[in-house]
């Protein structure tokens, strides 16, 4: 009799596991629809989004103004992004002066981690987060999945590269800039 009991439970809490998980993925499909279609255009979808000082930060603000316009998507708590931001520090430092912009959408969910990323990995270009993880909104425009993961816009809108890396990142960087 115990053992069955055992059972029932265990099945029960499988099955309602296997259902939470089920809805979750039909909540996510539904969220992903519309954003899957954005990201099928060439063309880039505006962020708006608040920056540290809880100002709004948009990335129309710099489409067309700068040549090129990187949105870098990163957290705080992502240890490959944290190693990966040296490329951008980079890239920003050789490339801002020519006409590129970086724009920085964080997944993070803590204000204090944040900031304190920012200072400490020398990013100096404009950030914004919404602080809800994941459920990001200029992530989920994106279809974002995984990070660190980048977009790079055109002066006219144009999404012309996605995901570059280390010196991939500073290879495209240079080679749209002449």
């Amino acid at each position: 009799m115990k053992r069955l009991f055992i059972y029932l439970v265990a099945t029960t809490l499988i099955l309602t596991s296997c259902n939470q998980k089920a809805k979750t993925a039909e909540a996510t499909a539904a969220v992903v629809q519309e954003p899957q279609e954005a990201v099928a255009s060439n063309q880039y979808t505006d962020i708006e989004l608040p920056g540290i000082q809880g100002q709004t930060v948009k990335v129309s603000d710099y489409v067309g103004k700068n040549k090129l316009v990187l949105i870098d998507f990163w957290a705080s708590w992502c240890g490959p992004c944290i190693r990966e931001l040296p490329h951008v520090v980079k890239a920003y430092e050789h490339y801002h002066a020519k006409g590129l912009e970086i724009v920085g959408v964080s997944l993070d969910k803590d204000k204090e981690s944040w900031v304190q990323a920012i200072e400490m990995t020398g990013q100096k270009w404009p950030q914004m987060s919404d602080l809800q993880g994941w459920n990001c909104k200029g992530a989920q425009l994106y279809g974002i999945q995984s990070i660190p993961a980048n977009v790079l816009i055109n002066e006219q809108g144009e999404i012309i590269a996605r995901d570059l890396r280390g010196e991939q990142l500073l290879s495209t960087i240079a080679e749209k800039l002449q």
